[in-house]
């Protein structure tokens, strides 16, 4: 069992799950996915387990995604790419898990929660935010697509604003993830350890846990997250991104100027043409479907986009050689073709 996962157990009910690696922002693994997974099927039949806490090592995080770097070196081999697949699919069916649950699951997202950190956590039935929290899902940065069923979750959000923080890849707060349902309470993280010492002191066996949790969590919950800026932009952001097309929505941004819709088309148009095209898609196509087949969708683009050069190339701007000046095989909307979009979604 790896020690990149800490698993422990007491003798009143709760589990405690610690992403332990904080060098690398507790990102995800193959070999933290696997152990997960297996714990989490273990604990699932254990009746001295009857709650679970999942939160991060570290100062700065729950969990900033993905290992990129491993993914990164798909592009090498045959064997590289397959082990890729392999962290795909053990992390879809990880939240899947997650999602699917039958005990409560609390999820402490203090910190940097982004990409998988959030695949991770949205299924958990009690989420916690706090004044630390940036919430992202930033994969359009390195020319690859919102995964871990966020096709299913951001569609959630109030009018188009999952669109709009899928293709942006905006990074926001708790005030905004609670707006947008990404989580249920907001406390100060300076509550936390004593949040986390009463939880492991109270006898979570043979009581009504919804009602004792919701109440526990209450006494540390507040309403001082702030207002969500998002509500603030809710008009503009539905008069923009309820369009079906990239092309609609930056030809909107410009026939509406004001500030938000300049620096909105900006970040558009430096992002990897292919991911904006591939990501609406997949976004307007998972309105009205289950997680599952979110997932699904996910894994075959996710193989799609490990033979897609263009991504090798923004995760290489971005992480490897961090120049932010990436040369992209398809560097304008037009390159990208809707027939190259359709391509992305067939399995190969």
């Amino acid at each position: 069992m790896t020690d990149e996962v800490l698993f422990t157990v007491n003798d009143k009910g709760l589990g405690v799950i610690t992403l332990n690696r904080p060098k690398a922002l507790n990102s995800l693994s193959l070999a933290m996915v696997q152990p997960l997974k297996e714990k989490l099927l273990r604990w699932k039949n254990n009746n001295h387990i009857q709650m679970i806490l999942i939160k991060g090592a570290g100062e700065k995080g729950l969990c900033a995604g993905g290992d990129i770097k491993a993914l990164y070196d798909a592009r090498l081999n045959e064997k590289n790419k397959s082990l890729a697949m392999q962290f795909f699919k053990e992390e879809y069916e990880l939240d899947q898990l997650i999602y699917d649950y039958p005990k409560p699951i609390i999820a402490y997202l203090d910190g940097i929660v982004m990409g998988g950190g959030v695949g991770l956590t949205y299924g958990a039935n009690y989420r916690i935010v706090t004044e630390r929290t940036k919430w992202a899902m930033p994969e359009m940065n390195i020319g690859f697509f919102p995964d871990v069923g966020a096709a299913y979750f951001l569609n959630k959000a109030p009018g188009y604003i999952g669109r709009y923080l899928a293709l942006t890849a905006e990074t926001i707060h708790a005030s905004d993830v609670l707006y947008i349902g990404g989580a249920d309470y907001f406390i100060k993280s300076e509550q936390f350890n004593s949040l986390l010492e009463n939880l492991e002191n109270m006898n979570w066996l043979d009581v009504n846990l919804d009602y004792n949790l919701n109440d526990f969590l209450n006494q540390y919950a507040n309403n001082e997250s702030g207002e969500s800026k998002l509500s603030q932009l809710q008009e503009e952001i539905d008069l923009h991104f309820s369009f079906q097309t990239l092309e609609e929505i930056l030809h909107s941004l410009r026939e509406h100027p004001s500030d938000f819709a300049t620096t909105t088309s900006d970040i558009l148009l430096s992002k990897s043409p292919s991911s904006l095209k591939v990501t609406l898609k997949q976004l307007i196509d998972g309105e009205e479907q289950s997680l599952t087949t979110c997932l699904e969708t996910d894994f075959i683009l996710a193989r799609n986009f490990l033979n897609h050069s263009d991504f090798y190339e923004g995760v290489r701007s971005v992480v490897i050689d961090k120049d932010r000046n990436p040369q992209y095989d398809f560097a304008q909307l037009s390159d990208f073709t809707s027939q190259h979009v359709e391509g992305f979604f067939q399995k190969k």
